[in-house]
């Protein structure tokens, strides 16, 4: 994968420095939205599978650390803000966990794309959407691999049981990623990762940097748990309704396999996720209960915002 294109003085200055150019200071500010987001999934990048052309060393650059802090410092403060402001926020840790999470998202009224792809969305409007998701999903599960070695004993082991499932139970031809790689290449769209990265909506790139920013930080490895299990909770039922929309529209094989994949394997990770990483990661560290809520919101916010953008861009075509 090869730097993006800048959307702003921000995105601009963290290309150019990984690039080998550009000046020692950073911009103040950011232009947009778009332009502060590219600029932290591009440092988020780094600690991913880089790009082509900058050189490893910049992970750990000091100057490119500066500025990620910055820019996680201000999409955290966003994100719990958004928290604080929802209507099923609590103030104090509940001592059931997954009841809570259940609370969230039984009140979680977001638009579904799923819905739209099963009933009505033209070709082209599911070959965007499926260029949108590669930005995340080219890289599944990537995010909660990081917070492997920062969990208590049972949840660590029920987290690798999940994850062991998402990397093909040893099988690399099994692997989620690399399946949603092989259901673009079969549609017609390109496998590789970052392709379309220059054609990500802001609230695609915020939905990955929120994801990254959860997984990247050990103190908040309880809101990377609670993200994970609101992804699992939400996920087998619209995966069987994409299922639907990718076959009513010629999209069936490898694309809708990938899918039909996580019609079963969500289901089951529902519980895994909410009871057995979750549920004892709060009871043996209670100080984490309330961040796993705002994460598991996060989740589902951005997800949210995701949808309603893209459904804002198909209508006015």
């Amino acid at each position: 994968m090869r730097l993006p294109k800048p959307r702003g003085d921000m995105s601009e200055w963290v290309v150019a420095r990984l690039a080998g150019a550009g000046t020692a200071t950073a911009p103040g500010a950011a232009e947009s939205d778009a332009d502060e987001a590219l600029a932290l999934w591009t440092l988020h990048e780094l600690s991913y599978g880089g790009f082509e052309d900058a050189d490893d060393a910049a992970e750990w650059d000091p100057s490119l650390l500066v500025v990620r802090h910055g820019l996680e410092l201000a999409l955290e403060q966003r994100l719990r803000a958004r928290w604080l402001a929802a209507p099923s926020h609590a103030a104090h840790p509940v001592p059931d966990v997954p009841g809570a999470l259940e609370r969230i998202v039984d009140a979680d009224d977001g638009p579904s794309l799923a819905d739209r792809v099963r009933r009505d969305a033209t070709r082209e409007q599911v070959l965007e959407l499926l260029r949108q998701r590669s930005v995340y999903h080219l890289k599944e599960s990537d995010p909660s691999a990081w917070v492997v070695p920062r969990l208590p004993v049972r949840a660590k082991a029920a987290l690798v049981e999940l994850l062991f499932d998402e990397y093909g139970d040893g099988d690399p031809d099994r692997l989620h990623a690399h399946l949603f790689a092989r259901g673009l290449q079969a549609v017609g769209l390109r496998p590789e990762r970052g392709a379309y990265v220059d054609d990500a909506l802001a609230e695609t790139l915020e939905m990955n940097n929120a994801a990254s920013l959860l997984g990247l930080h050990r103190r908040l490895r309880g809101a990377a748990m609670g993200h994970l299990a609101a992804f699992e909770m939400t996920s087998s039922l619209p995966s069987r309704k994409l299922v639907q929309g990718l076959e009513r529209l010629g999209l069936d094989g490898p694309m809708s396999a990938y899918y039909d994949e996580h019609v079963e394997a969500d289901a089951i990770h529902e519980q895994l996720a909410a009871r057995r990483i979750c549920a004892t990661l709060a009871e043996d560290e209670p100080d984490q209960a309330a961040d796993i809520l705002f994460g598991a919101f996060t989740c589902l916010d951005t997800e949210a915002r995701f949808a309603a953008a893209l459904l804002r861009e198909w209508g006015e075509r």
